[in-house]
């Protein structure tokens, strides 16, 4: 079963082109997944699994307390993987078809206002030469919605501040061009000119964000300078490294921008992605109604 699943693995990397984060998160629930199989009645014969027996590795799951979302990205893992198999003729029929996602409870995502944005800007210290690349950081950001991955994927050819946009490439290798603010073109020329060859020191490097060492800033450092930089800011609520993204989306929309545009912007393949954010606006307006009406 190994093989197979290092045959998918390869498929999802070369022939889809998906983002490693997802390969990752693929490989991960199908390990599960066949490590449990294995101690069946399935080891070593993908053609023995059932629909019954994917049941029971499902309700495995569940019982562990896996959440309906873990559960529903497992199931579309297993459906891939099976789907895989039955075109490459490795096994003769599809165990999936009839096994359906269970509901999900939709959150919705965590979004600062723009008074706690404008706080969170405001903190890194642009007199430092760490200040001026943690401000640039945090207006591109809230100025284009990249994802941090993106963000610390950018290489210093992806922004043209003469013209006024980065290029992103995000998942699936899609390449999108985002417009970028004047604040955000100005704390981006600053620290490329006074502060990022001082961090880079004598090393050679494309990449436009970089950590003490001057090698690109991971995800996890760009994690631990949010955090800091959200405590000094004064700010209770939760955040994730999606924050901000969250906020430049709902604050678009809040503002009147049309709807397709900022899943363009964030390169979102489904608008119904996108549709999460009407929802953060039609509560905030609920909010401030009845924060403000006389007779609400």
């Amino acid at each position: 079963m190994q093989d197979e699943l290092k045959d998918f693995i390869h498929f999802l990397i070369v022939e889809k082109g998906l983002a490693n984060n997802t390969v990752v998160s693929y490989e991960r629930d199908l390990k599960s997944y066949l490590q449990y199989m294995e101690k069946v009645e399935c080891v070593g014969d993908l053609n023995k699994v059932s629909r019954s027996t994917i049941l029971q590795f499902l309700k495995f799951l569940h019982d562990k307390g896996k959440s309906s979302k873990t559960i529903a990205r497992h199931i579309a893992s297993i459906r891939s993987f099976h789907q895989f198999l039955l075109r490459e003729k490795v096994t003769e029929q599809d165990p999936t078809v009839h096994i359906d996602r269970p509901k999900q409870e939709q959150k919705l995502p965590h979004v600062l206002s723009v008074e706690e944005v404008q706080a969170l800007l405001e903190v890194p210290d642009v007199q430092k030469v760490y200040g001026k690349r943690d401000k640039a950081m945090l207006e591109l950001l809230y100025a284009t919605g990249i994802r941090v991955s993106e963000l610390i994927s950018l290489d210093i050819s992806d922004v043209h501040l003469t013209m006024g946009f980065v290029r992103c490439v995000g998942k699936g290798n899609k390449e999108r061009i985002i417009p970028l603010g004047k604040l955000a073109q100005e704390a981006i020329s600053l620290y490329i000119e006074e502060s990022r060859g001082q961090i880079k020191k004598k090393k050679t490097t494309d990449a436009l964000f970089l950590n003490h060492l001057g090698n690109r800033l991971s995800r996890q450092g760009f994690w631990k300078i949010l955090k800091k930089l959200t405590q000094e800011a004064g700010i209770q609520k939760e955040l994730t490294p999606h924050t901000l993204r969250h906020s430049f989306a709902t604050h678009l929309l809040e503002n009147g921008a049309d709807l397709r545009a900022v899943q363009e912007m964030l390169g979102h393949a489904d608008i119904s992605t996108t549709q999460i954010y009407t929802h953060v606006t039609k509560n905030r307006m609920k909010d401030v109604y009845t924060m403000f009406h006389p007779r609400a």
